[in-house]
């Protein structure tokens, strides 16, 4: 990659597609989510590699335990092995890994893999990857919402307390806004997705399912980015 581009500090990716993918080549819609899997874990090193420093990947949304049981089932089971053992490479890179999103009614083996993840990476510093599951921003609102209602009902707070900059802090996670979003398979919409952090954010759709959006899609997708004018609401 061009070193004289400018590198997107938080990159969203919402990874549309893989069930699609799969079946596109015979398969069942799981095969692309393993596939997807190990996409993640190559991008995250590529996305280090580069000077991204924040990473946030919309894995499974409030909305997705509407799917088939089967399939919800086999991503659950997934991501209690992710965690546990495919993210091994992740935590050799220095990658720190968090999560955004409601946790009812997520498995136990699920939350138990998380936790054991998030304290096994918490002093890396290379990149922190932030994985949105069982996430909506609508949600994330509500939630933070009812938060500061009882910040302030215990007198913790003050009304001129709240500002922007105290709602970014009360979110899931405290992280900066939103630099950059890009939305595989084409689909042209949020779905959800960090609706808040990405008010002044860039958007890109490829065309590309997830699991080809590989480290030359990513490299493409940086370069789109450097052709954008950043105007935050001024005139430039």
């Amino acid at each position: 990659m061009n070193n004289e581009l400018l590198i997107p500090n938080h990159i969203g990716i919402i990874m549309d597609g893989n069930g699609r993918w799969a079946q596109e080549r015979g398969q069942v819609r799981t095969f692309g989510h393993k596939s997807a899997v190990e996409n993640i874990k190559q991008l995250c090193l590529h996305m280090a590699d580069v000077g991204v420093k924040y990473a946030s990947l919309y894995a499974f949304s409030t909305e997705n335990f509407k799917r088939d049981i089967k399939e919800v089932d086999f991503l659950m089971n997934l991501f209690t092995t992710c965690f546990q053992k495919e993210f091994d490479v992740l935590k050799k890179k220095k990658v720190r890994v968090i999560f955004s999103g409601r946790k009812e009614p997520l498995p136990q083996k699920v939350l138990d893999a998380m936790d054991v993840i998030m304290e096994d990476t918490k002093d890396n510093t290379d990149l922190v990857l932030n994985i949105c599951i069982n996430y909506g921003s609508h949600a994330e609102i509500v939630d933070t919402t009812k938060k500061i209602c009882e910040m302030y009902k215990e007198g913790k707070i003050s009304l001129d307390d709240i500002d922007e900059e105290f709602i970014q802090k009360n979110l899931y996670q405290d992280l900066p806004p939103l630099d950059f979003v890009i939305r595989t398979s084409g689909e042209l919409r949020l779905s959800n997705f960090m609706m808040y952090q990405a008010s002044y954010a860039e958007f890109y759709f490829p065309k590309v399912y997830f699991p080809d959006f590989n480290n030359e899609e990513f490299d493409k997708a940086i370069v789109e980015f450097n052709k954008r004018n950043r105007r935050f609401g001024g005139i430039k």
